[in-house]
């Protein structure tokens, strides 16, 4: 079977390139990616047969609110507060090489990591990122100062989310 990573890279060949359908099949196990069109899910079966799964779409204009509900949302949706954007320009953005759930330390009693205000090298290990039972240590790419930690312990993370904001040195 491939690994995350190798299935990351055919998704990223796939995507950059003209081929709009690929299938990959090995030792009962079958990938099955399209770019445009439908997702379609191949799940093996004991009798060897895949069985292909389709997603049911419904169109926005078949989908029914009643009025009462909508006005129940509007009373209590928050108001927004102003933005305040920071110039992230000339920060380096540490990502997440893979979807799963991200650790700031490497036990649940110990310290994290980084912190704001931590200074790293491009080989600090800045955090975590579990993904299938695997704990993957990620490093910080570059020499700076951690501004800001972008999300919080515990939290699912996707794949190229930025984790960090890194000032360089």
């Amino acid at each position: 079977m491939l690994k995350v990573q190798e299935i990351r890279e055919l998704i990223k060949l796939i995507d950059q390139s003209s081929i709009d359908e690929f299938v990959y099949e090995n030792e009962g196990s079958k990938i099955k990616m399209k770019k445009t069109g439908s997702v379609t899910i191949a799940a093996a079966q004991p009798t060897g047969q895949t069985v292909p799964v389709e997603p049911q779409t419904v169109p926005v204009e078949s989908v029914v609110v009643p009025a009462a509900a909508v006005q129940e949302v509007k009373q209590e949706a928050p108001k927004a507060e102003p933005v305040v954007e920071e110039n992230t320009e000339n920060l380096h953005k540490i990502t997440s090489p893979m979807v799963g759930t991200f650790y700031a330390s490497p036990s649940p009693d110990a310290d994290p990591y980084v912190t704001a205000g931590s200074k790293v090298s491009k080989d600090s290990i800045v955090c975590i990122v579990e993904a299938m039972k695997l704990f993957n240590e990620i490093e910080a790419e570059v020499n700076g100062e951690i501004v800001e930690v972008l999300v919080k312990n515990g939290q699912l993370v996707e794949y190229g989310q930025p984790l960090f904001l890194v000032k360089p040195e």
